[in-house]
């Protein structure tokens, strides 16, 4: 077998296509939920934590003041973005409830579903219990 048909195979193979799928699903679906803590809810906390905007607050490692943008301020040196930080574990957390949720419904679906009829006995079984039932009289 040669390498192309070996790698055709596997990568026709169902669970590489699933696995491809929910990739490409996930880093789409990351991307809005980046929108939603960026432009929704960190404006949100920012507002309730005294109106400042957590993407900007930066500790200057070069001795700079901390007036500056966090662009500007990483234009001039070394800066430690523990803003930028705060609001990816923000985003990770939304991240982390919402696929939470999603699995949860997903299993409460499953258990709704009833579970299937038992398979009917054949015919030729339930002849041998009837044979075996009969010498064991």
């Amino acid at each position: 077998m040669s390498v192309v048909s070996e790698f055709r195979q596997f990568a026709l193979k169902g669970n590489v296509m699933d696995l491809a799928v929910g990739v490409i699903i996930g880093g789409a679906f990351g991307k809005i939920v980046d929108s939603m803590v960026n432009d929704i809810i960190m404006p949100v906390v920012g507002k309730l934590f005294g109106g400042f905007d957590f993407s900007n607050l930066y500790i200057a490692l070069n001795g700079q003041s901390g007036e500056l943008a966090l662009a500007e301020a990483k234009k001039l040196g070394a800066v430690l973005a523990y803003g930028n930080f705060i609001t990816i574990v923000i985003n990770f957390l939304i991240l982390a409830f919402i696929i939470f949720q999603m699995v949860k419904f997903m299993n409460s679906l499953k258990q709704a579903e009833p579970a299937p009829a038992p398979a009917a006995t054949p015919e030729d079984i339930v002849l041998l219990r009837e044979i075996r039932d009969s010498l064991k009289k």
